[in-house]
């Protein structure tokens, strides 16, 4: 009688391209990336840091409600959107902006989603950072967790039975491997054999909550062996080591019609959110060198400068220009109109309800008994 073992004996590796200082590694294999692309990847990284700061200021300013960053993760987003096709279909969480940004997402449509105005797709019915896009492919914005891994399976499914040469990513944290939903997700995609990528950015916090208090095994890439996954563990910091992995899952997804996880190991440096205060659970040093040595923007900015891609002079540049813009782009954004109070009760049923109708009603009759609790800028 023999007992399969609660663990191996040795951890499984993580697949690197990139030293943290920028310079390859010697002998390591990895899908190669035109200059193009290249420059293209590290701008939008830069801009997507740039973005945050700006938009996290803005929060603390009072000018928006809430916002989120993905500070310290830029690379995972913006590498693994390069890799993949504008037909596939995203499923994301909530750190995933940089797909939208490499698909061609304004800042100026950043900044209306972030103020809730009439050019917010989702009409200001949403939290601020709650993007969506069907132009680009990309499912709005959930917050409730993990929601999204069993539809993505759904999804890749019916891209399979319309015989489609696209696959479907759906991105979640470490946090969200404890929901029943990854699971449901996992197993469905694998029984249905579904073009699905799971990408699980395991950045050490969900929330205040360790990844040592959320699982004993070796991280998340080993949970796909037991649904019969196809999985590897790459390091989300190193920008061409996503890519080169994203591309290979995406082949072997399409091709194969079969789901592929793939954990990137990373680092959350700033706070969950505006609502959090990380340094009340986790020591400032540690995050400090998160920060500084382990940094995905630093580190994809020495390569591509080091092969000569890449000058101080276009950093330079690059940096005011989308400081520019940006700036511009939330002085529009607060200054165009609210969506109306009518809003509030469309799009969810072609003739509403009797019961949505009364509330409206009731709505209505509140503002009127008292107009100074009601803001003063939303059309009724």
């Amino acid at each position: 009688m023999s007992f399969i073992s609660e663990s191996s004996q040795t951890r499984v590796p993580c697949y690197r391209v990139l030293e943290d200082d920028g310079d390859l590694i010697s002998d390591c294999d990895f899908q190669q990336v035109s200059k193009e692309v290249a420059v293209k990847m590290y701008s939008n990284m830069v801009t997507l840091q740039i973005m945050d700061n700006i938009f996290y200021e803005a929060q603390r300013q009072g000018r928006i409600s809430f916002y989120l960053t993905s500070a310290g993760e830029e690379a995972i987003s913006i590498a693994s959107a390069a890799a993949l096709s504008e037909q596939d279909i995203i499923l994301p969480q909530y750190r995933e902006p940089g797909v939208l940004l490499w698909r061609g997402f304004t800042l100026q449509e950043f900044a209306d989603q972030c103020f809730g105005n009439k050019a917010d797709y989702g009409k200001g019915r949403q939290m601020p950072i709650h993007y969506g896009s069907k132009k680009h492919n990309f499912f709005t914005i959930s917050s409730p967790i993990a929601t999204q891994l069993p539809q993505a399976a759904g999804i890749a499914y019916s891209l399979k039975m319309d015989n489609k040469k696209a696959c479907v990513v759906s991105y979640i944290g470490d946090g969200g491997t404890s929901e029943g939903d990854f699971h449901a997700g996992l197993n469905f995609a694998a029984v249905m054999e579904a073009p699905v990528i799971f990408f699980c950015r395991n950045n050490g916090w969900a929330i205040s909550t360790n990844v040592s208090e959320q699982f004993r095994s070796d991280g998340i890439v080993v949970k796909g062996r037991a649904y019969g996954i196809r999985s590897i563990r790459v390091d989300g910091n190193d920008a061409l080591a996503v890519y080169s992995a994203v591309s290979a899952a995406r082949e072997m997804a399409i091709n194969e019609q079969r789901p592929i996880l793939i954990e990137a190991l990373t680092y959350r440096v700033g706070h969950h959110s505006t609502s959090d205060d990380s340094t009340k659970y986790r020591q400032l040093d540690e995050i400090v060198y998160w920060k500084k040595a382990r940094d995905p923007v630093n580190r994809f900015r020495n390569w591509v400068q080091n092969i000569g891609w890449w000058s101080e002079q276009q950093e330079t540049q690059l940096r005011n220009s989308v400081r520019k813009q940006l700036l511009e782009a939330i002085q529009v954004a607060e200054k165009t109109e609210k969506p109306p109070l009518s809003e509030f009760f469309t799009d969810v049923y072609d003739h509403p309800p009797s019961n949505l109708e009364e509330q409206e009603k009731h709505l209505r009759e509140t503002i009127t008994r008292h107009p100074k609790d009601y803001p003063s800028d939303i059309s009724v």
